[in-house]
């Protein structure tokens, strides 16, 4: 991972894509999420949804995993060239969280990151504080998915 000085605001992830199969939809609901509209068919296409729906829990889950592996992946990549390798800190939370769009049974939803904005923070000046737009697009690139994520990121030059 990058440290704060090397990020700049606008900067894109694309952290892959995942197809959503009636077999996970109804795994993940039910553990999760069990609701009928994700627990059976027939019950999701007598929804809003029109057909079985995937939780939105798991719609951000799967953001998450992509997130995580997309962060190891650079973080392998800048180790391999030799470059010191930034250890993010956690997140204090999110916000505008969106579900815009159902994701149903067939869906391959591709995740995206953008930086929307950083400043250092006040308290701990060998920190800065990124906010990063995670959206989730079907394939049809209509926008099912939406939320703004808040992260530490450790500053290199400090002072």
């Amino acid at each position: 991972m990058r440290f704060f000085e090397d990020i700049d605001i606008g900067a894109r992830r694309e952290l892959g894509s995942f197809t959503f199969t009636a077999e996970d939809i109804k795994r993940f609901a039910a553990q999760f999420d069990p609701q009928r509209f994700h627990l059976d068919e027939e019950e999701g296409r007598k929804s809003l949804f029109g057909g079985l729906a995937a939780s939105g829990w798991h719609v951000a889950s799967v953001c998450m995993k992509l997130l995580v592996a997309d962060g190891k992946r650079l973080a392998q990549e800048a180790a391999a060239r030799g470059q010191e390798v930034a250890v993010w800190g956690p997140s204090p939370g999110f916000r505008e969280l969106r579900w815009i769009k159902p994701v149903l049974v067939g869906d391959t939803i591709s995740y995206v990151n953008v930086v929307e904005t950083k400043r250092t923070s006040e308290k701990r000046p060998e920190w800065g504080i990124l906010q990063g737009r995670n959206t989730g697009t079907n394939q049809h690139g209509e926008v099912v998915f939406s939320f703004l994520a808040t992260a530490f990121v450790p500053r290199r030059n400090i002072g």
